[in-house]
């Protein structure tokens, strides 16, 4: 056993190496046939595939006879098998050799009907299962050409030893027959096999070669019906196995008595360069190359003496028509029927059905291609085109003259002439052989052989191949041209094609043929149909007894005429057939609308009918009733009915509420459903869903649903409150409303702010626009019209207040844009004038003069104004706004901190610099409401004396007033002051007592007398400051006040000095025009 394991590896390595790279076709065969007789079980001979399971398996015949026939079937499914490996092995492989499709019907009927199968293809590397076939991994590029090649080896040795065991030829049965016990139950009817059965008197052959070739099968080299085991004689078999040390080059040669490359012909030379043993003619064109040409070659007689065949091994007769054709033809040269079929055609025989309308089958190529093309992706040939005959592979005698004159195509075996370099069927150039070298070649014994002699004067005939192509070819341009021309007309080819076949050879055009005569066909199909439908129903009636009424309902809705088309062209034509399909085809569609809930048959019979076989335009005609009382529901003009929220049924109540307020979950739903039915909640439906469409957190949404005013101190939902943008304070819809009401009626537009938290800053201008923009939106739903008139009227002053050309009229406080250059401005609501430079009221001696000069003027002509004394310079000089420019006739004393009543501006009366909480200034570290003064404002200059104040006027040689106006009021101060004194500030007389020496007026207004001269002049009152003093303005402007080493107290005041006259005095206090 040990020897026969190492014999079993020899012969293995050696056809693996054959198999996997390019070399003789024939020490591959003689190394399969070797590893097929070796005598070993298949469990010790075959390394990769699982042999006994794919034996028991496969096997379930109950005698020989059964066991043999599955055996075959195995054969022919291994044979596929092995053309796979042969294209992943071969160099030049098939440009789809990735994939291998269910749908391929040689697939289908051969190797997917195996058990095993898939497993085979799994070693090839085919591991990428998908939904329509398996595949190569996406990473892989190349397949295992090595482990390919052993896995093809075991199978194309089991395939040589099942063809063995059915022969009867196999050297060890039992090894089969102790995994299939069947093979030994003999039966009547004899072994049935593919091949055809020939006496021993037909095969004279067999006397010299008991296992030689079978006539009745072909010879190509990978061909599934060639029996390999045949190649080995009888002979090599002995020698071999008894002597395991006989060479096995020398075991090839003992069998090798035909060319190496037809395997047809026998030997005429042997070439010891390349190692081939050729006839004549395969020598010829071998050595016909440039690089083989030099080869010395030597001739061959055969070993065994020279027999005589008789015409049955040179010829064949066709068991269909019973024409005598030549041995190395395949096909018949007048039916082209195959060497092995039947001798005459079945009645039940029934014509090829057209391909599916989605894809069709290439009968050359087996490509699966799209419905919509006519020609085939990879051989450009017809959808309904039969397979191509094989080209001969030698040529006759009667075509030897034409050889010069035609080439065959390589690829399609298609024989063109040769003025063409292009095939006519395939469309790919001709490869043209290399040149022969200009040298003479040596002579070869191979050369001397007689040439066929050609009988003169013999008119050449046209060669069948041609004559078939040629016809092929009219056949098919023919077929297309319908095809094309019903496509115009709306006909598919399926169609095209049945209608030639059911018309036969008459002169009707097909297309006119399905105008006149197919709509009489179908409804003969239909008649056919319904007859077949009542047998049935008669019978189950009469048998079983039924009343009328179960007779009615057991009626069967008739075919339509889709459906009698659909199934007239998946029978091929076949009226019979097509009945049969139309009525399966219906049960199954009746069944599949079953399972989606239709139960009444004939319900969906007639929808089907209805939908011309269409399952979704049944299943639409079926749902249509279901359907109509929500029509009728959603189109009526009633409106919705509320909700009801305590009905019994919850998930009526649930599907309510996610189809009205389209709540994204059941949970949601049900969520809804619990707060409502809540005993203490006092929520609305509108404000629950709107709480729960925020957010599923039961404890969130309580919160949200609670919400609390601090203005009212009510309990109102998240959507019942309303909040500012300028804070986080929320207060209910009605305390909103209210506030802004009063706000807009009675306060000015700065008041319009929040009324918790007074924000925003309205002195701000950044954010004033963005916040009244946004109020204005807010308020357009919430006031009254009127109401919101009024604030855009509001709005639209505070716009036009900073406008330059804005004037306040001096008598009625109204204001109105100005574009004159008059002083003499006419207000257009009270009609009185006043100037519009110093806002007096307007007088005739005003004419011509200036203001200054018309004030000088008053003064010493005006007794009234003389009467009043500063008293009324005072008020002429009073507080202007800086932001409206507004006047006010006031003195300034008091609290410098002014709020405009027209603009709601808040600044300094004395500087008129802005008062705020947030100051702009970065080195500023005062919080609160408060402004920054300059050194000459009256907010510093008021603690002065007024002898220091009148010291700093005569410093400048500025006159001042000390003395009583003539006709003034004496004793009290006259000068008119903002006063709080109720609800509202007031403006009334100040009435402090007067002090000798100071014009009339008390020491508060007299200072602010002197101030304003100081100001009117702009005279820096650091002209009189001390060294503390100094001191301290200079750190209030941030002066840099370190005294240097060794400087004394007089250069350092010097300096200081020095330094606060570079800081500016006040740019907004009122100067002397």
């Amino acid at each position: 056993m040990a020897s026969l394991s190492d014999q079993l590896e020899e012969v293995r390595v050696n056809a693996e190496g054959s198999l996997s790279s390019p070399g003789s076709a024939q020490e591959m065969r003689a190394g399969v046939a070797a590893m097929a007789n070796i005598p070993l079980p298949p469990s010790s001979k075959y390394r990769y595939i699982a042999a006994e399971s794919m034996l028991t398996e496969n096997n379930s015949g109950n005698n020989r006879n059964e066991s043999l026939s599955l055996l075959q079937k195995l054969s022919t499914a291994l044979n596929i098998l092995e053309k796979y490996g042969s294209n992943l092995t071969n160099p030049n492989r098939p440009k789809y050799w990735r994939t291998v499709k269910y749908n391929n019907p040689v697939f289908r009927t051969t190797v997917d009907s195996i058990q095993g199968g898939r497993a085979v293809l799994n070693l090839y590397g085919y591991t990428n299962q998908q939904h329509d076939g398996l595949s190569f991994p996406d990473d892989v590029v190349q397949p295992d050409v090595e482990k390919v090649a052993s896995v093809t080896l075991e199978i194309m040795c089991l395939r040589m030893e099942l063809d063995m065991l059915i022969k009867g030829t196999h050297s060890h049965p039992e090894f089969f027959e102790r995994l299939i016990p069947s093979l030994t139950v003999q039966d009547d009817e004899g072994i049935s096999t593919d091949a055809v059965a020939i006496s021993p008197s037909e095969r004279p052959w067999e006397k010299q070669t008991p296992s030689s070739v079978s006539p009745s099968q072909p010879t190509s080299l990978f061909s599934p019906a060639l029996a390999l085991s045949s190649l080995v004689p009888s002979t090599g078999k002995d020698i071999m196995f008894t002597n395991p040390g006989f060479p096995f080059n020398e075991y090839l040669l003992l069998f090798a008595e035909n060319c190496t490359i037809c395997g047809i012909f026998p030997v005429s030379a042997h070439c010891p360069t390349c190692t081939q043993r050729l006839c004549t003619e395969c020598d010829r064109l071998y050595h016909s190359h440039s690089g083989r040409s030099t080869h010395i070659r030597m001739p061959v007689t055969s070993s065994k003496a020279t027999k005589r065949h008789s015409s049955s091994l040179s010829t064949w007769q066709c068991k269909y028509c019973t024409t005598v054709n030549a041995l190395q033809q395949v096909l018949c040269e007048t039916c082209d029927r195959p060497r092995l079929s039947s001798s005459a055609p079945s009645l039940q025989e029934e014509p090829s059905q057209p391909s599916t309308i989605s894809e069709w089958q290439c009968k050359s190529c087996t490509v699966v291609n799209a419905g919509s093309s006519i020609l085939c992706e990879v051989c450009d040939r017809p959808r309904l085109a039969t397979r191509p005959p094989v080209a001969p592979s030698r040529p006759t005698t009667s075509a030897t003259g034409l050889m010069d004159s035609q080439w065959i195509c390589q690829f399609c075996t298609y024989v063109n002439h040769t003025p063409s370099t292009v095939c006519e069927m395939c469309c790919l150039s001709k490869s043209e052989p290399a040149l022969s070298p200009s040298k003479p070649l040596p002579l070869s014994p191979v050369k001397d052989v007689t040439p066929l002699s050609v009988a003169p004067k013999v008119m050449p005939t046209e060669d069948p191949d041609l004559k078939r192509q040629r016809l092929m070819k009219e056949e098919g341009l023919k077929l297309i041209q319908l095809i094309r021309e019903g496509e115009k007309k709306g006909v598919s080819p399926e169609e095209v094609y049945t209608s030639m076949y059911v018309s036969g050879n008459s002169n009707v055009m097909p297309n006119d043929w399905l105008k006149a005569e197919l709509p009489h066909v179908l409804d003969e199909i239909c008649v056919m149909a319904a007859s077949c439908q009542q047998e049935p129903n008669a019978q189950s009636n009469s048998s079983g007894g039924n009343d009328g009424q179960d007779g009615e309902k057991s009626n069967a809705v008739p075919l339509s005429r889709a459906e009698a088309k659909q199934a007239w062209l998946a029978a091929g034509g076949d009226n019979e057939k097509a009945v049969r399909q139309a009525l399966r085809d219906r049960r199954v569609k009746v069944k599949e609308l079953g399972s989606l809930g239709f139960n009444d048959v004939t319900r969906c019979e007639e929808a089907l009918r209805q939908s011309g076989g269409d399952v979704r335009g049944a299943l639409v005609l079926l749902q249509r009733p279901l359907l109509e009382p929500f029509h009728q529901r959603m189109w009526s003009d009633e409106p919705e009915p509320p909700i009801d929220i305590n009905h019994p049924d919850k998930q009526h109540v649930c599907r309510r509420l996610l189809a009205v307020f389209e709540l994204p979950s059941w949970g949601r739903c049900e969520l809804v459903l619990s707060l409502l039915r809540d005993p203490t909640a006092t929520y609305t439906l509108e404000d629950v869903v709107q709480a729960v469409r925020e957010s599923p957190d039961r404890d969130f949404i309580r919160r949200v649903l609670n919400k609390e005013c601090p203005i009212c101190l009510s309990v109102f939902p998240h959507s019942k409150m309303q909040s500012l943008t300028s804070c986080q304070c929320s207060v209910c819809c009605g305390c909103f409303k209210q506030h802004f009401t009063i706000a807009v009626r009675d306060k000015h537009i700065r008041d319009m702010v929040c009324p918790v938290c007074t924000e925003p800053d309205i002195n701000d201008p950044e954010h004033l626009n963005s916040y009244f923009s946004t109020l204005d939106i807010q308020l357009r739903d919430c006031l009254e019209p009127d109401v919101y008139d009024l604030f855009h009227k509001k709005l639209t002053e505070q716009a036009l207040i900073k406008d330059p050309k804005f004037l306040w009229c001096s008598h009625c406080s109204y204001g109105f844009i100005y574009d004159g250059d008059q002083l003499k401005v006419t207000c257009m609501q009270c009609r009185k004038s006043f100037c519009a430079q110093c806002k007096k009221p307007w007088e005739p001696q005003h004419v011509g003069l200036s203001c200054e000069q018309f004030q000088l003027w008053k003064r010493e002509n005006d007794p009234e104004y003389q009467r009043q004394g500063l008293a009324g310079y005072l008020r002429d000089n009073g507080i202007t706004c800086p932001n409206c420019r507004f006047q006010y006739a006031l003195a300034r004393g008091g609290c410098m901190h002014f709020s405009c009543s027209q603009c709601r501006y808040q600044f300094c009366s004395g500087c008129n610099n802005p008062f705020h909480t947030k100051c702009a200034v970065n080195q500023c570290t005062v919080t609160g409401l408060h402004a920054h003064h300059p050194r000459d404002c009256l907010f510093y200059l008021r603690d002065w004396e007024p002898a220091r104040l009148q010291a700093l006027l005569q410093k400048k040689a500025v006159n001042y007033n000390t003395e009583t106006a003539t006709g003034a009021q004496t004793g009290v101060c006259g000068v008119i002051e903002q006063k709080d004194e109720g609800p509202r500030p007031t403006d009334s007389p100040c009435g402090a007592q007067t002090q000798p020496g100071q014009a009339g007026l008390c020491e508060k207004h007299y200072r602010e007398y002197l101030v304003s001269l100081i100001n009117g002049h702009s005279i820096d009152p650091a002209l009189l400051y001390a060294l503390d003093e100094l001191i301290v303005a200079c750190r209030r402007y941030h002066v840099d006040i370190t005294q240097g080493e060794g400087e004394d107290e007089r250069a350092y005041f010097a300096r200081l000095k020095k330094l606060m006259d570079d800081v500016p005095l006040g740019d907004k206090v009122l100067r002397k025009k």
